[in-house]
């Protein structure tokens, strides 16, 4: 494994954050425009969740890419992401879309990318003395 990549416990952290970023692109660019979401989430309050799970979106993506970078070969990250883009829509369907087309759906996208984010930070300060 060290032939393919030397730092494989980094590798195995970025495959989940990449995947929770794939599925949560999915959600939430299915979500725009604002005029066309589905019924159950065209509220405020599901226009806040909406507008908030993009914002962690970015957050996230933006985190992960910097560890990636920080963390991986070149060539590890780029086969990786394309796997994680590769299989993510096949989890995305397996999510009901009755559960992912409504509130509920996008409160555990919230969580989830919140979790991420919180693991992510945890590793952020060794990723980024790596950087410097």
């Amino acid at each position: 494994m060290g032939a393919i990549e030397p730092n494989w416990i980094a590798l195995l952290w970025f495959a989940p954050f990449a995947t929770v970023c794939a599925i949560a692109f999915l959600v939430v660019s299915g979500m725009f425009p604002l005029a066309s979401r589905p019924e159950q989430v065209k509220s405020n309050a599901a226009t806040a969740l909406v507008v908030g799970n993009g914002l962690l979106l970015i957050a996230l993506l933006a985190g992960t890419g910097l560890y990636g970078y920080a963390e991986l070969r070149w060539t590890t990250l780029i086969v990786v992401s394309g796997l994680v883009v590769l299989f993510a829509p096949g989890l995305f369907e397996v999510w009901p879309s009755s559960m992912r087309d409504a509130p509920a759906g996008l409160v555990v996208l919230v969580g989830l990318q919140l979790c991420a984010l919180a693991a992510l930070l945890k590793m952020a300060p060794r990723a980024l003395a790596t950087m410097s």
